[in-house]
């Protein structure tokens, strides 16, 4: 970064660079160079900033002014007005529902409770600019480690500061760095997880896309203290922009001498490559990422032996997750006390998480262990989006559990969650309003799991289909007594009998919202109503009489034709045809229409002679 008046950082994560950032940053240049100004401002594309649901987002400095949901039309009005006249453009700043304008990045709320360690430098320097990652301290880490430690004072360091992984079970890091470094074995492998595949989580892809350097520089850390001189990065190809840094990233520090033989003058010589994966979710297991590694199929294989003892090419290995080696520099840079100072009791340091959902703030954080899911929720996420109350979260990507009012006090940490039935996981949140369906939900995740189950081991591969044909039937208003009890089952055996953690995390979404949202599982089996009206069987639409005009659109739009009637008797939906497509609602000039829970009379009694003829026929 050179020396000019004003450095504008445009956020170039994935949410804005979808949303127009190359665009905008095109329209700097051209305004800039129109003006005359361009050897006066520096123009730095950073990594994710966090508020994604502001983007495109950018800060300019000195002042540190932040800007939201910028258009390449507003470019020349932020030349015109702040660069030249020295005047920000309060319409573009953040405001509060009092109208409390936020000028810059520091005084915003969805800042004030974030503490940034693996976050640090995402939204501060260019990801593609070792200089720039090197002028904020970047690898001083790796040559303090190099120069004046051993490998076992290294692990000491992460022991004392309690870093635990980061890629959702949260094991200690230091005891697998310690079984492997134990290990007497010549040939040792370190793999950095960048598999990150849950719904609605960006966690480790917008670490690896804005600051690669902080990841590679934690790995060599890690490898040294190991004793490997290989390492991988394993990402799923549909990250190509991580990709792409990475792989800079690894050039550069060769380039500069921080990769490759004899860093920083030491014995220690390491080498990084990249490998991409297909996709599959079950290839963030650790056993399946080694398999996909070596050129096999992505399957789990039993534990014992665990991958510290033999793992890729049957060597010792660690895998370690991105997010973890994030914290690594910063752990050996401020001292071990200094992160233990932060989170709980077991669980220290901070946690990255990816706010998702019905939440005004949705984006990525980064928050101390400890902080209460009503902190992270409302004074970090802003609340909830319109009108709505809260209802539910989930926590831990799809084979996470559901949490609901009565935990938002709870402390965010691995204990805690997994007492309530949830988990940590790789740090996806996902936070729902009252107008969604429990038995929906559920069904959702299961269906993802049971899409990315690899089908090695029975349990996971028919219980889990088992499961979703139960759910399917719940809510389709098929469903039975016993079918409650009957997922409980399933999903208790599955949890213990399945090989890998997928599918014994699977079942959390169905116990935890049986757990604390059995009410609606019972009323969607017993009444046949889904009070929110979200599964079409339980709910049908009707035509209010008193406010219809009979102006016949609902029934010109209907695309069955089940709509019949006239302008002077208005008209009426056939039950038994509707499709519940929702067109009629959404054409009707009077909102004569609405949504109705549970199933319609006619529907009900066509489906209980149906199941008569059946029971007869059988007979």
């Amino acid at each position: 970064m050179s020396l000019k008046r004003i450095d504008l950082l445009i956020c170039f994560g994935s949410g804005c660079l979808s949303a127009g950032a190359q665009k905008i940053k095109d329209r700097f240049y051209e305004v800039l160079q129109a003006k005359g100004l361009s050897s006066e401002i520096n123009i730095i594309e950073t990594g994710c900033m966090g508020p994604c649901d502001y983007g495109p987002v950018m800060v300019i400095y000195p002042e540190g002014i932040f800007y939201k949901k910028v258009t390449p039309d507003d470019v020349e009005e932020i030349v015109n007005e702040h660069f030249l006249k020295g005047r920000p453009v309060k319409r573009l700043m953040i405001q509060d529902e009092e109208d409390k304008t936020f000028f810059t990045q520091k005084e915003i709320p969805f800042y004030q409770k974030q503490v940034k360690v693996a976050l640090a430098n995402c939204g501060f320097i260019d990801p593609e600019s070792i200089e720039e990652y090197i002028a904020t301290g970047g690898y001083e880490a790796l040559g303090t480690v190099l120069t004046t430690m051993t490998p076992q004072q290294v692990i000491d360091v992460i022991k004392k500061s309690g870093l635990r992984g980061r890629g959702g079970g949260g094991f200690p890091t230091h005891l697998k760095w310690q079984m492997v470094h134990d290990n007497s074995s010549p040939e040792k492998y370190f793999i950095c997880n960048g598999d990150e595949g849950d719904p609605g989580a960006f966690m480790d892809r917008s670490l690896l896309e804005g600051d690669p350097h902080r990841v590679l520089e934690g790995m060599m850390i890690a490898a040294y203290a190991i004793g490997a001189k290989n390492g991988y990065f394993y990402i799923r190809a549909e990250y190509p922009l991580a990709i792409k840094r990475i792989k800079m990233a690894i050039e550069q520090a060769k380039k500069a001498g921080l990769a490759g033989n004899n860093i920083f003058g030491s014995d220690f010589s390491f080498e990084a490559e990249v490998r991409t994966g297909a996709g599959a979710f079950v290839c963030g297991e650790e056993t399946a990422l080694i398999q996909s590694i070596e050129g096999q199929r992505g399957n789990p294989t039993p534990k014992p032996p665990y991958p510290a003892v033999q793992g890729l090419y049957k060597k010792p290995t660690v895998v370690n997750n991105v997010e973890t080696l994030g914290n690594i520099p910063t752990i050996l840079l401020k001292g071990a006390d200094w992160f233990a100072s932060m989170g709980t009791e077991t669980s220290k340091g901070t946690k990255v998480f990816a706010l998702t959902g019905d939440i005004k703030n949705t984006g990525l954080v980064e928050v101390p262990m400890g902080i209460t899911l009503r902190e992270l929720i409302f004074d970090v996420g802003g609340g909830i989006i319109g009108d709505h109350k809260f209802k539910a979260v989930q926590l831990g990507g799809p084979s996470g559990g559901c949490l609901t009012t009565q935990h938002l006090d709870v402390p965010v940490d691995y204990e805690s969650l997994k007492e309530r039935g949830a988990m940590m996981g790789s740090g996806g949140v996902i936070v729902m309003n009252d107008e969604k369906c429990m038995v929906n939900v559920a069904k959702f995740f299961m269906d993802f799991c049971v899409d990315e189950s690899c089908g090695k081991c029975s349990p996971c591969r028919i219980g889990l289909k088992q499961m979703l044909e139960i759910l399917k039937r719940i809510d389709s208003g098929y469903g039975k007594e016993g079918d409650i009890e009957e997922l409980q089952r399933l999903g208790e055996t599955i949890s213990k009998l399945s090989l890998c953690g997928l599918g014994q995390t699977a079942p959390n979404p169905v116990l935890s919202t049986i757990r604390y949202f059995r009410d609606e599982y019972e009323a969607h089996i017993r009444d046949k109503s889904c009070a929110n009206k979200v599964c079409p069987d339980l709910m049908h639409f009707e035509i209010n009489k008193d406010k219809c005009i009979g102006c016949s659109l609902c029934s010109r739009k209907c695309p069955v034709q089940c709509i019949s009637g006239s302008r002077e008797e208005k008209y009426t939906i056939n039950q038994l045809p509707c499709i519940k497509c929702g067109t009629c609602m959404d054409v009707c000039p009077v909102k004569a229409i609405a949504k109705i829970p549970g199933m319609h009379s006619d529907v009900k009694a066509q489906r209980e002679a149906e199941e008569l003829q059946q029971q007869n026929q059988e007979e």
